[in-house]
């Protein structure tokens, strides 16, 4: 039997005063689901999709343990309302956020178009974008830049790593991680530090749809790599991982004319 720290899962209200006090809060998915109209049966419907994700080719460790998609919205936090779809673009990170992989523009294969166009997976990206105007207030023009990423993390060469750069943060305003699943797997403990100071705490996501929020300018974050639970059987971690940023989409710098 494997001993698990579980989080502190908060209502709604209780969890955006932790967000903004500690940089960090965890919502059970019946209450996020609940408050946002989202219904879990369809929502895991949508799961689905996971098992098909492409293999993230730009793993720079040589590591065959990720799959990936990645699609770009704008969204205002009103929950009947869709989000905004912008074209396909590159994720971009700058290397003092990943020392790894960023730098370079990344090409994944976009979110699948009945998984964007579905109206629960609209009421979720809306209300994250609710709770980072929550955190920050309103951004300019009353529109969040969110960035949505899907991954699948396996344990093909024996061992997975969700996050390989390390602990680290994403440049952005919120950070949203949601678990979506988690099949035949020890390990994948979050780990969340204070970005200035020494305290943290670690707990590991056990329950699907479990909701984190981070404050990304207060926190850093890893999650530790998972093994399968009986050697030689295929096992995986699913997430949703959902960014906001009111500055806009982070890209290369464009050189001065």
């Amino acid at each position: 039997m494997t001993a698990w720290l579980t989080p502190t899962l908060l209502p709604i209200s209780d969890a955006m005063a932790a967000l903004r006090q500690d940089g960090h809060a965890c919502i059970a998915a019946s209450e996020w689901m609940q408050a946002w109209d989202v219904d879990p049966r369809r929502l895991d419907a949508l799961a689905q999709s996971w098992d098909r994700l492409p293999p993230d080719a730009y793993l720079k460790d040589g590591g065959r343990y990720r799959r990936r998609r990645h699609a770009c919205v704008l969204g205002d936090g009103a929950l009947r309302s869709p989000v905004r779809p912008v074209a396909h673009r590159a994720h971009w990170q700058p290397l003092d956020y990943n020392a790894l992989h960023g730098g370079i523009e990344r090409w994944f294969e976009p979110v699948e178009a009945c998984v964007c166009e579905a109206p629960d997976w609209q009421r979720l990206m809306q209300g994250l974008a609710g709770c980072a105007t929550a955190l920050r207030g309103p951004p300019p023009g009353g529109l969040w830049s969110m960035e949505l990423h899907q991954f699948r993390i396996d344990t093909t060469d024996g061992i997975g790593r969700p996050t390989p750069e390390g602990a680290h943060r994403d440049g952005v305003d919120l950070v949203a991680v949601l678990l979506v699943s988690r099949c035949g797997v020890k390990g994948g403990e979050t780990r969340v530090f204070d970005a200035h100071g020494p305290l943290g705490l670690r707990f590991t996501l056990t329950e699907p749809w479990t909701l984190l929020l981070l404050d990304d300018e207060r926190v850093i974050h890893e999650t530790t790599p998972i093994q399968p639970l009986q050697a030689g059987t295929p096992s995986h971690r699913d997430t949703l991982v959902v960014t906001c940023r009111a500055a806009g989409f982070q890209g290369p710098a464009v050189p001065e004319p």
